[in-house]
């Protein structure tokens, strides 16, 4: 994969982010102007016009000639919890973790030298979204999936997308089993918040460490044992 094809991959999910993460733009609403999204995301319209492409064959997007382009008014993204049934939220919960303490500590090292500034903003934005969410009591499952995500996709590797189902499971099934268990959160803040600063600084040794607190954080308090 080339450098300017992952660009308009990320940029897709730059835009995908903004739909269902960030609400700025509803089903059956218009977007900018191509040369407003292409500034407001910080790649050009070559790549704009990529991007938008990806999102019109998925479904997510549609063209309307002579009025602009449209989050498709029938697009409507399925939640965790309806890909991820109740009875079996715990079933697989500590391979799923043990298989991202091996990779995501290494993913946060690279993303943290290899993202864009624009890709870097977004991850932090969608912290800062989390933290709200979780002062707020509120359900974090979406910003915490799109975090985790946007960090992988800025490690710039064709592989990743290849695990991302293994971190999309395990962030959906750890933050139901967080709130069905009523665990505390404020480690989950406190590491957001420490993987955030070490990657603004672009210090990727610390961001790899608090990635792997992080993760080790949550099996402890998922009580997850894996020798």
């Amino acid at each position: 994969m080339s450098a300017k094809e992952r660009l308009s991959d990320s940029t897709a999910d730059a835009i995908l982010s903004m739909i269902t993460i960030e609400k700025k733009y509803k089903p059956g609403e218009k977007l900018p102007n191509e040369l407003e999204l292409a500034k407001e995301l910080g790649v050009s319209r070559i790549t704009l016009r990529e991007a938008i492409r990806i999102l019109v064959a998925g479904n997510v997007l549609e063209i309307r000639r002579g009025k602009g382009t449209f989050v498709r008014a029938d697009f409507a993204e399925q939640t965790p919890m309806e890909l991820t049934p109740i009875l079996s939220a715990k079933v697989g919960v500590d391979d799923l973790f043990e298989m991202r303490l091996i990779f995501e500590p290494e993913a946060a090292y690279y993303a943290t030298l290899r993202a864009t500034e624009g890709e870097l903003s977004r991850i932090l934005s969608i912290g800062e979204m989390i933290e709200e969410k979780i002062k707020e009591g509120k359900d974090r499952t979406q910003e915490e999936m799109a975090f985790h995500r946007s960090i992988a996709k800025a490690t710039h590797n064709e592989f990743m997308n290849k695990l991302m189902p293994v971190i999309q499971e395990s962030v959906s099934k750890g933050v139901f089993l967080y709130e069905k268990e009523h665990l505390s959160v404020e480690d989950v803040r406190a590491d957001h918040r420490m993987i955030m600063e070490f990657m603004k600084s672009r210090n990727a040794d610390g961001a790899r460490s608090a990635m792997k607190i992080h993760i080790l954080h949550a099996m402890e308090e998922l009580e997850i044992k894996k020798q």
